[in-house]
């Protein structure tokens, strides 16, 4: 059987190359070819020649329109020309959506991993999905029911960051390792992935760190530095600040165990906090225009993923004006000095935990994938 794997991001390129892993080892005769990245280079994927990864954040302008416009095109004539049992999309849905028009109108049969949050955004948006994908794989517990309303095949598979975080972690081993002290009071930072986010958030953060080492000298700050985020542009950052921050490159799961509160950008890092278990403080921060458009298409009663799976407020979301160095730092004082707070929400995040299913996600999406190119 011949499979053609989509990916976007480097995120969606690591789940492409899980995904491939876990199909031969159910069965080592399939073709996988994908457009993707280094991971699913790393991982034997066959990548189609001549079409780069859709990541384009190291291009600006006109340089990027193009270079996108080409790949685009390039991947139409794959997806028509070629004979493929399965068309397989993973999450990059603002191009992942007309791949899949492409695709299941040259006859192919499409399944979506990690879909998109069209519950959340545009409701509407489910029929689109109905006409056009075969099969939904989803990642959160709630979203079956959403798309088994909607009349779209689903199953749900359990969240991928539990193969990802280790099921514990040794606190104060980490925190020698990071030369932290093991008794002072640890707030890690993670102001996101993306450059944007970072220049945003990153200038809030650090002003709650030094209200928070104003209030308790002895309070020691920790940031979570990502990939995609360049050493020169955060240390530029950093220098305007006179609170001494620890950086940590791609060590997020280690940097939120060795932290005692979290000071975090909203997205999928929310729920890999729930699952390491250290309690956070959720911020989100956009122009004001962005905010705006976000306030009028959103559906959802909050945005953090965390307080989503739940389905109540666990952890406190400052959104946009309310996100603020003084609201910032009440909250992780409150929960630094109210130990029934902090318990409280600790336990929530052991119940977000429990529902995002058990380890194990990409072999089960994995069954599914080679189940549908037979179906």
């Amino acid at each position: 059987m011949r499979i053609l794997i989509v990916t976007g991001e480097a995120s969606g390129d690591l789940h492409g190359a899980n995904l491939a892993k876990a199909i031969w080892d159910l069965d080592p005769r399939a073709q996988l070819v994908g457009i993707g990245g280094a991971s699913m280079r790393a991982a034997g994927v066959t990548l189609v020649p001549g079409i780069p990864h859709l990541d384009v954040m190291g291009l600006i302008g006109l340089s990027a329109v193009r270079a996108m416009i080409q790949r685009i095109r390039a991947i139409r004539r794959v997806l028509k020309a070629e004979a493929w049992d399965l068309v397989v999309l993973i999450d990059n849905p603002g191009l992942n959506f007309h791949f899949a028009r492409v695709a299941k109108a040259a006859g192919r049969r499409v399944l979506y991993y990690i879909a998109p949050q069209v519950w959340a955004w545009r409701p509407g948006r489910m029929k689109w999905i109905q006409r056009r994908v075969d099969h939904v794989v989803v990642i959160l517990p709630f979203e079956p029911e959403l798309y088994r309303r909607a009349g779209v095949r689903c199953t749900f598979v359990g969240h991928p960051l539990l193969d990802a975080v280790a099921p514990q972690y040794d606190r104060q081993a980490l925190r020698r390792r990071f030369e932290l002290p093991e008794s002072a009071p640890v707030v890690g930072l993670l102001p996101g992935s993306r450059v944007a986010e970072l220049n945003m958030l990153l200038p809030v953060l650090l002003a709650a760190a030094a209200q928070l080492a104003a209030a308790d000298p002895k309070t020691r700050f920790i940031l979570a530095q990502a990939s995609s985020i360049d050493d020169n542009l955060l240390q530029g950052l950093l220098a305007r600040s006179s609170v001494p921050v620890r950086v940590v490159r791609d060590q997020a799961s280690e940097v939120m165990a060795a932290s005692d509160v979290l000071l975090i950008a909203s997205g999928t890092a929310t729920l890999q906090a729930a699952v390491v278990g250290t309690p956070m403080v959720l911020l989100y921060k956009t122009t004001p225009l962005t905010y705006r458009l976000a306030r009028w298409l959103i559906r959802v009663k909050w945005i953090g993923l965390v307080n989503l799976v739940a389905g109540r407020s666990i952890v406190p979301e400052l959104i946009q004006d309310e996100a603020t160095p003084d609201r910032l730092s009440q909250e992780v004082r409150r929960l630094l000095t109210d130990p029934t707070a902090y318990n409280d929400m600790k336990r929530g995040l052991q119940d977000v935990r429990r529902s995002l299913g058990d380890p194990g996600a990409s072999r089960r999406a994995a069954q599914v994938v080679l189940a549908e190119c037979q179906a």
